[in-house]
């Protein structure tokens, strides 16, 4: 059972996160989106969705803290963050919110739908943003999404992971190859904390993120060994889901099937599976099996 988090919480001396009232089996509890600082003006991380009650609970804490939204940083484009975004910005009438995230790789794709609304994207990794009590890095950590950032908190050594880490469970991702990465980059700061984009705080963020590397790179031995364990043949991602994930029911099999996708894709990126090495070589005879499932 998923942890009950209340709506408003204050997490620390410079964090207060508040739900996107958007819970879901993808969403978890909802989105979690934070206001981080210490005087009267403030950084917003994510939006939420747009749901009816958020923007209350955004006044409500602005109002207890006595403060405002200096601005407000996109962890990445997915609706259920960046959803809220014209009803955070209309709570500062005649006050302009910057709005700042990394570009998509479709820069078409980038429209928030608010007249006057309009992203400022970052050029740069590791920028950094700063405001009293506290001091973000920008860190561009793609794989989850193409655009995707997580945030590291100087004062506190803790991360807010946006959805490369979550709370509970594991995360899903568009390219298994840049998500490793991101993975490895995150553990590399060795942090203390994760502020994720759903769910609880995680306190032991150094395990969870080798606890994640480590799930990966278990199955993708897994699928090396059933490649490399038979005669030269052809492999479809469900011939590997149907050893790999024998226990698992086959209700499930086909979101199985795209997460083997993935860490074809990635093999495939590294040349460490090619046309040339046929015993290695995944032949997809039907393309639906590499859909990335959510």
């Amino acid at each position: 059972m998923s942890t009950v988090l209340p709506n408003i919480e204050r997490l620390s001396a410079r964090v207060i996160r508040i739900l996107g009232l958007n819970p879901g089996p993808f969403t978890l509890q909802g989105t979690n989106t934070y206001i981080v600082g210490t005087g009267r003006r403030r950084i917003l991380i994510d939006t939420g969705e747009g749901k009816a009650g958020y923007p209350s609970l955004v006044r409500q804490a602005l109002r207890e803290q006595d403060c405002k939204i200096q601005h407000v940083l996109v962890t990445h484009w997915h609706y259920d963050h960046i959803g809220g975004i014209r009803d955070v910005c209309g709570l500062q009438a005649g006050d302009s919110i910057p709005l700042f995230k990394f570009p998509r790789v479709s820069a078409a794709d980038e429209e928030i739908g608010g007249k006057h609304l309009s992203y400022s994207f970052l050029s740069k990794d590791e920028e950094v943003f700063k405001t009293e009590g506290a001091t973000l890095r920008a860190l561009y950590t793609p794989g989850h999404t193409d655009d995707h950032m997580a945030l590291f908190l100087e004062e506190e050594n803790a991360v807010f992971s946006g959805d490369c880490v979550l709370g509970e469970g594991t995360a899903v991702f568009e390219d298994l190859f840049d998500y490793m990465k991101s993975l490895q980059r995150l553990a590399d700061l060795n942090p203390t904390r994760i502020y994720p984009g759903h769910g609880p705080v995680v306190e032991n963020a150094k395990k969870l993120l080798d606890d994640y590397i480590a799930h990966r790179n278990l199955r993708e031995k897994q699928i090396l060994d059933v490649m490399e364990s038979g005669e030269p043949r052809e492999y479809t991602a469900m011939d590997l889901v149907k050893v790999i994930y024998k226990d698992t029911p086959e209700s499930l099999h086909l979101a199985a099937a795209g997460n083997v996708g993935h860490h074809l894709q990635k093999l495939q990126k590294e040349n460490r599976i090619c046309k040339q090495m046929a015993l290695l070589l995944p032949i997809f005879k039907d393309r639906n099996e590499l859909i990335t499932y959510t």
